[in-house]
């Protein structure tokens, strides 16, 4: 079944499981100001269907996610960038609404299998994360390198997935790994060979989708409870007022006043290149 109401993903069925696919290949899926509704939106049409027993999400073309499109965002004005006087109600506000439209992942009756390749970062991984089962290429590239400057992970998965020292080792530094590696982590379920990650995902699938809806939503809520009593709502809380500060403190505004001087590329490529962001803000480089 195809029906398409959706301009950023694409939702089919077949055999028991629903197809989301992130569907906007020529900017590498990078979030716009309607995908994370539209998630949430097809999220919530596969778990009212009662053919669906298992979600399935993924990524047309060359990626799973790039992220937020910043090219949007970084380089002109918008609702997360407010000069001169920042409203952090405002601010949050639509942050938590993007968090909770990418949980619905998480929060879905139905289980949902992340199938990841190419790229899966910044806010790419928080969508991935939000998946309850996540199985990548093994030559994915997965990671937050936001957390540099300008960002802070709403979702707060890493923290849960990979625990404290790990989680650390990828938020202070913004480095990504690939999916070997955040296999053996423990970030992932399982990397693949790009050429086995259908079949692979397809074989989990079909095994879950053999299961009755009520035991997999009761079996995936009594797990998700446990990560509740661990304070997962509180952390989102704090991370996603954290992400308005970083794109308002003056570090934040530096990087911004860097995308619009020279280009958002540009100033990802510095942020990314391990050079030192200067504390305060401070003069942009030199192109």
């Amino acid at each position: 079944m195809n029906d398409q109401p959706f301009t950023t993903v694409r939702y089919e069925t077949a055999d028991r499981k629903a197809y989301i696919t992130l569907n906007r290949p020529e900017r590498l899926n990078a979030i716009n100001r309607e995908m994370p509704a539209e998630i949430a939106a097809a999220v919530d049409r596969a778990n009212q269907d009662r053919e669906v027993r298992v979600i399935v999400l993924q990524g047309a073309g060359r990626a799973f996610c790039a992220g937020y499109d910043l090219k949007e965002f970084a380089e002109g004005d918008g609702d997360w960038n407010q000069p001169p006087v920042w409203d952090p109600i405002a601010d949050y506000r639509g942050m938590k609404k993007n968090t909770d439209n990418f949980f619905s992942l998480w929060r879905s009756m139905k289980p949902v299998i992340g199938k990841i390749h190419g790229h899966a970062v910044a806010g790419g991984s928080d969508i991935a994360l939000s998946c309850d089962i996540v199985i990548a290429a093994d030559d994915t590239r997965i990671g937050y390198m936001p957390a540099r400057v300008w960002g802070c992970p709403t979702t707060a998965m890493w923290v849960y997935r990979l625990g404290a020292e790990r989680a650390k080792r990828m938020l202070l530094t913004g480095d990504t790994i690939d999916g070997t590696k955040a296999a053996e982590w423990g970030l992932i379920l399982e990397a693949v060979s790009a050429a086995e990650l259908d079949a692979e995902v397809e074989k989990l699938a079909d095994r879950m989708a053999g299961v009755p809806t009520n035991q997999l939503a009761m079996q995936k809520l009594m797990i998700n409870q446990a990560y509740d009593n661990m304070g997962l709502a509180g952390t989102q809380v704090l991370a996603t007022l954290f992400d308005g500060i970083t794109r308002h403190s003056p570090e934040g505004r530096w990087f911004k006043d860097f995308a619009e001087e020279q280009g958002f590329h540009a100033a990802v490529a510095y942020r990314d290149s391990g050079q030192v962001i200067p504390d305060g803000g401070g003069d942009i480089p030199e192109a």
